[in-house]
């Protein structure tokens, strides 16, 4: 997917593991198709995933992406992601804590950017299996920086706990 005009390609990773956490991305997901400054263009399916960082004994997370084509600059995005995050919940306190919603931009279009509030593409999105399985069923191509592949990395780290949401009660 490439941009056209003004749009651009961002893609997106989404985590919920508190408060129904199926039911935060599907909601999410119907926010962002609703927004008119946003597109879907695609979505992955929904993945359980053991949380990485932070306090011990959080909740599992669900987690997902997404490809938006956008005309909004990479600040603009950002500011409209952390609001429905707010819409959904999301409270800032613990770093790597449980969270109702987290809407993280991994890269937009071959953008790099460096900034206090973004980093492009995402630092760590590269590292962590339960980014890179989800993206890879929707943009296996990508490039995360540093030349490889999103599959290329996804094989390289530790997927063995990121299984479909569904294939669990």
């Amino acid at each position: 997917m490439t941009p056209t005009g003004d749009r651009h390609v961002a893609w997106i990773g989404l985590g919920s593991n508190l408060d129904a956490p199926a039911a935060q991305l599907r909601r999410a997901f119907a926010e962002l198709a609703a927004d008119h400054n946003l597109q879907v263009l695609a979505r992955s399916s929904l993945y359980r995933s053991v949380p990485v960082g932070g306090p011990p004994d959080q909740p599992l997370f669900c987690n997902a992406a997404a490809a938006l084509a956008t005309g909004l600059s990479p600040l603009a995005l950002l500011d409209r992601l952390q609001a429905i995050e707010a819409a959904h919940g999301r409270v800032r306190d613990v770093r790597w804590g449980p969270r109702t919603l987290d809407l993280d931009i991994l890269a937009i279009d071959a953008l790099v950017m460096d900034c206090p509030r973004l980093t492009l593409p995402h630092p760590r999105a590269h590292e962590r299996g339960f980014v890179l399985v989800p993206l890879a069923e929707i943009a296996p191509a990508l490039s995360l920086g540093g030349g490889q592949r999103v599959i290329d990395r996804c094989r390289a780290v530790d997927t063995r706990d990121i299984e479909p949401w569904e294939s669990r009660v």
